[in-house]
């Protein structure tokens, strides 16, 4: 309401209508005023408070609507070149019309914001609105001059509809640019229900929640960036790793998916030990990004470790070494053998052919040598104890080299080949174990946000097992939280199934299955989850996915076989 300027108004207006005619209109208003300034503040404490960029769009058309009592509305976005206004919300009560945000999307075409000649679009009363920073108030648009509504008369011819009153206002953020306009149309009587225009005195408070939506979106879409930023930095970071070693390509990224997808099974469980239990969108983001980085500490692990082959890898492997003295101990078995034929004549012939017997049962032995540490370099099976013994027997074989004679198995050579399991060596895995100790630094060294808190914690627990004999803390089931117990799963089945690890081929996914299931029974994994991966057909899904059609083989779990991509029977 305006009112004169002349002190006399009040005078005058008590003798006009006498005083108890005014007073309730002027409460009334003063109610209604409370009223909608209390609104605008809950509107503006549930903008604020809400982090999903979907939901804050609706939010912002919804509460627009509702002060208003418009029958629809629409939110743009400015693109970030500011050439367009992009269609971001579109609702209608009549129409029963709901897209963009958390409704169906829009395949709408943005609005420009300039003609292809550069001048700036004036004809779309959304663009205008942006250029010039102005609210645009009309009440009816097929009467209104000086704007092009071809666009809503085509709408309202295809829906029936009939478009009258509008409001547009532009949405400036905290560097005064426009990041947005918001758009109403056709306010309604709360009485009648009829269209009527939108009053002007409802222009500051709704331009008043175009200003907190503006600073709502921008605050959303900040933390969204900064996620985004976040995010892509942890992959890039895991990529390097993965690519550090050509042979582990990929582990990190198939990691996280598993993991993930097993979590997503945890909280759809409606029975059995998970029944109860649900990750919240924090907790699954936090696991994200905690199997993202679990392996983060490799990046200081030396790649002969990380790809070492064969036993006596290095920096190349030493078995073409061993090749070489193999060769020179045939070298000098047959120059003695011709030596002794030099030296004693062509003697009898009995004499020759047990000569020539010894030289070629000692060459015979001297290839059994060699296939025998050959097929030992390669550490894909497990190594007796007898077979140690033989080895150890080799090693004290001398081969003359430079006038001297040298054993032909260094100390070290032989603690490599005398490895039992695998190719490295007990100095070596603890190398390998470091990475673990490494992660756990790193990560409780970077200022995470509060809700990746336990990112350290869950990516520096994937070793550990629930009897409390994994590494780098040996901790017990107790203390190693569930998300942490979901990785160490992932992490398992991946390295247990992957094909590109350079000490062995991919196992058939039955010999996986097995070993997951000795691993559960020796109380090194959590045996629910085992169960959740295998009987929701997950490890199935992803053996389909993941593995080379050789390793593609039914396996049983609890009794029940299952096949690779489908359910069990």
């Amino acid at each position: 309401m305006t009112q004169p300027s002349d002190p006399s108004w009040r005078k005058s207006s008590k003798q006009t209508r006498g005083p108890q005619a005014g007073e309730p209109e002027l409460r009334l208003q003063e109610a209604n005023t409370v009223s909608r300034f209390r609104k605008l503040v809950a509107v503006g404490i549930a903008l604020s408070a809400e982090r999903r960029l979907d939901h804050l769009l609706d939010l912002i058309v919804q509460e627009a609507m509702a002060l208003t009592h418009a029958d629809g509305g629409a939110l743009y976005t400015a693109d970030p070149g500011r050439r367009n206004l992009d269609f971001a919300i579109i609702q209608n009560r009549t129409l029963n019309l709901r897209m963009g945000g958390t409704g169906e999307g829009i395949t709408w075409p943005p609005v420009p914001l300039y003609d292809s000649d550069g001048e700036a679009n004036h004809r779309n009363v959304s663009a205008y609105c942006a250029l010039v920073r102005k609210t645009v108030n009309i009440a009816d648009v097929y009467e209104a001059e000086g704007f092009d509504f071809d666009g809503t008369r085509a709408f309202d011819r295809k829906n029936g509809y009939r478009s009258r009153s509008m409001l547009v206002l532009p949405m400036v953020n905290h560097e005064d640019e426009v990041i947005g306009v918001l758009q109403l149309v056709n306010a309604m009587d709360p009485d009648t229900g009829e269209v009527v225009p939108f009053s002007d005195s409802e222009i500051p408070t709704v331009g008043s929640l175009a200003s907190q939506a503006a600073v709502a979106l921008v605050n959303v879409q900040l933390l969204d960036e900064l996620q985004n930023l976040l995010e892509s930095f942890i992959r890039s970071i895991a990529q390097a790793i993965d690519e550090k070693s050509p042979f582990t390509g990929g582990h990190i990224k198939r990691v996280a998916d598993l993991a993930i997808a097993l979590a997503r099974e945890v909280s759809a469980a409606t029975t059995g030990p998970f029944a109860e239990h649900r990750f919240s969108e924090d907790q699954m983001d936090e696991l994200r990004v905690a199997a993202w980085m679990h392996d983060v500490g490799k990046v200081s692990t030396p790649e002969y470790v990380v790809d070492k082959s064969t036993k006596l890898e290095t920096l190349f492997d030493r078995m073409e070494l061993l090749r070489h003295r193999f060769e020179i101990l045939k070298r000098d078995v047959e120059i003695r053998h011709l030596r002794e034929q030099l030296q004693r004549g062509v003697g009898s012939r009995a004499e020759s052919h047990i000569r020539d017997a010894a030289y070629r049962e000692e060459m015979r032995r001297i290839e059994a040598a060699r296939a025998f540490i050959e097929k030992i370099n390669m550490g894909g099976e497990t190594l007796e104890t007898e077979k140690i013994e033989h080895l150890r027997t080799l090693a004290e074989e001398r081969f003359l080299m430079n006038e001297t004679e040298n054993p032909l198995l260094s100390p070290e050579e032989l603690e490599n080949l005398s490895v039992r399991r695998g190719t490295l060596t007990a100095r070596e895995r603890a190398i390998i174990n470091q990475h673990v100790e490494l992660t756990i630094r790193m990560l409780e060294s970077l200022p995470f946000p509060k809700k990746y808190r336990n990112v350290p914690l869950i990516a520096g627990a994937h070793h550990e097992k629930l009897d409390g004999s994994g590494y780098p803390r040996g901790v017990t089931a107790e203390k190693i939280p569930l998300q942490a117990r979901v990785l160490a799963v992932a992490d398992v089945f991946e390295a247990l199934t992957a094909a590109d690890r350079p000490y062995r081929k991919g196992r058939p996914l039955s010999e996986a299955v097995r070993i997951l299931e000795a691993m559960v029974a020796e109380e090194h994994l959590d045996g629910a989850l085992c169960d959740l991966l295998i009987k929701t057909g997950l490890a199935a899904r992803y053996a389909g996915t993941h593995l080379a059609s050789g390793q593609l083989d039914p396996f049983a779990w609890d009794g029940v076989t299952y096949f690779p991509g489908q359910h069990p029977t």
